[in-house]
């Protein structure tokens, strides 16, 4: 079944060391367009995260933002900058000298001492909680998947239901086709009557032998029987299980090329009505066919 390209979808898992809280948003988009936002520590994980997201869905802007916590130790390690620290002590005891003055030095104005004690930097070892984030995110995923199936069952019966009308618009193209012999028979005698009236004989041959040359011109059946076949495939690529959006579009495009032929090789009124109803038609497909990944 077709899959629609826009959802949305929020996914939670806890480890022992993490908890990982992941939202994708899914948009319309000719081809596929990620988006990634994630912890700074975790950047080395991107093309990581982008491969596995490209790998399960083929189109469409996908906006991803991953929240990861650390749930073992929130208190944060600190070093000291000993060298920093003794020369700002040097300092303070040269700056006592000069300015005379005999009380000591306060610790804590060496301690609050900008980059005398700073945050540790922790090298965290992020393909060792890659498993987890990939369960993550693989769950989110299969949300979005589920969401996106439920708009794509709405839109294959709207699918279903125009492609109805157009499959008797055809069958009604068909059967019209099929006396064209006589109609452009009777147009020809019309014809010749208007411009010449009763001052001229007709040759009942020479006008079967014309009409037959005009039916023969105008023949549809070829663009008939490829219109045909255009629509079985599109139902064989909506019921393929398999991303379907750009293969519709592409039999769209032919099968709109089909009756735009045969309005242009038929003079026929109800002919040529029909085929601007279908041609409609396909253009209503056609802008839902945009939705579909």
């Amino acid at each position: 079944m077709i899959k629609s390209m826009t959802g949305f979808a929020r996914s939670e898992i806890t480890g022992e060391a993490i908890e990982i809280i992941t939202e994708i948003r899914s948009y319309n988009s000719k081809n596929l367009d990620i988006n990634l936002r994630i912890p700074h520590d975790y950047l080395l994980l991107e093309e990581k995260i982008k491969r596995f997201i490209s790998g399960r869905i083929s189109r469409g802007r996908i906006e991803v933002r991953i929240e990861i916590k650390n749930n073992i130790n929130n208190n944060k390690e600190f070093e000291l900058d000993e060298g920093k620290a003794t020369a700002y002590y040097n300092a303070l005891i040269r700056l006592k000298n000069i300015l005379k003055i005999d009380s000591g030095i306060p610790f804590d104005i060496i301690a609050g001492a900008e980059g005398v004690i700073k945050p540790a930097v922790v090298v965290k070892n992020v393909e060792a909680e890659w498993p987890l984030i990939k369960d993550a995110l693989g769950d989110a995923i299969c949300r979005l998947d589920e969401m996106r199936l439920k708009e794509g069952e709405f839109i294959a019966g709207d699918f279903m239901k125009r492609f109805e009308g157009i499959e008797k618009s055809l069958s009604r193209i068909e059967n019209e086709s099929r006396d064209l012999s006589f109609y452009y028979k009777e147009r020809l005698k019309e014809r010749i009557s208007l411009l010449a009236g009763d001052t001229v004989e007709l040759d009942a041959g020479r006008i079967a032998q014309e009409a037959a040359f005009l039916a023969d011109r105008c023949d549809i059946s070829e663009e008939i029987i490829r219109a045909k076949s255009h629509i079985i495939q599109f139902y064989l690529i909506m019921n393929s299980g398999e991303p379907a959006g750009r293969k519709m579009n592409f039999l769209l495009q032919e099968l709109n090329r089909e009756f735009n032929t045969i309005g242009s090789k038929t003079e026929k009124v109800i002919i040529s009505h029909t085929v601007v109803d279908v041609k409609s038609e396909i253009e209503k497909i056609r802008e839902q066919v945009q939705n579909v990944e």
